[in-house]
């Protein structure tokens, strides 16, 4: 591989950001094609603690989201990941990986005690991430919310209850939201009829 540089996002790089997370997730078969949305919204709300870029050659090829939690015991201090992007044509030589790698050392370097995600067990494994049957969000399959303590084993605990992501991570593109609001706005009898 080239050159790979992690470094923070710029300013410039948010449009960039928002087409290469959108191509990347393009032909995603799980996803709902609203992790560019999610990301805007999260920045917007500043709510987007940890934004990462990978720079190949001086191109971004990659970008990786943290944001914080809500856990129902009152845990704080964890994060969730997501999204990760790669461009499509450069997913599988390592990129994702060194986005992860790089954004949990931040995540601790803040104070952050944990993250979760919404993954691939086998990806994600790889980084220690697992399944906690004690920590759940709710309506999502079990095998696939993961979590990691960023803390020494010996002060590791896991938090239990149910995880609550930003509320971005209910973004939609902006003519849904159009079409949302004129929904609600309109009188009770016309939406029936």
């Amino acid at each position: 591989m080239d050159t790979l540089l992690v470094r923070d996002e710029r300013p410039i790089d948010i449009p960039l950001i928002s087409e290469l997370t959108r191509l990347a997730f393009q032909n995603h078969p799980f996803s709902q094609h609203t992790e560019q949305f999610i990301i805007s919204e999260l920045r917007d709300a500043g709510a987007l603690s940890v934004s990462l870029v990978a720079e190949l050659d001086g191109k971004v090829a990659g970008h990786i989201a943290f944001s914080p939690l809500a856990i129902s015991d009152g845990t704080s201090g964890w994060y969730g990941l997501g999204p990760v992007s790669v461009q499509p044509e450069r997913q599988r030589m390592g990129i994702g990986s060194r986005l992860v790698e790089a954004g949990l050392s931040r995540v601790k370097d803040i104070g952050g005690r944990g993250c979760a995600l919404v993954g691939d067990p086998a990806y994600y494994g790889r980084f220690g991430f697992m399944n906690r049957p004690g920590l759940v969000h709710a309506g999502i399959p079990q095998e696939v919310f993961l979590a990691l303590s960023l803390e020494p084993p010996s002060d590791a605990g896991f938090p239990t209850g149910t995880v609550g992501f930003h509320a971005a991570f209910l973004a939609r593109p902006p003519a849904w939201g159009g079409l949302f609001a004129a929904m609600a706005s309109c009188p009770r009898d016309l939406e029936r009829g």
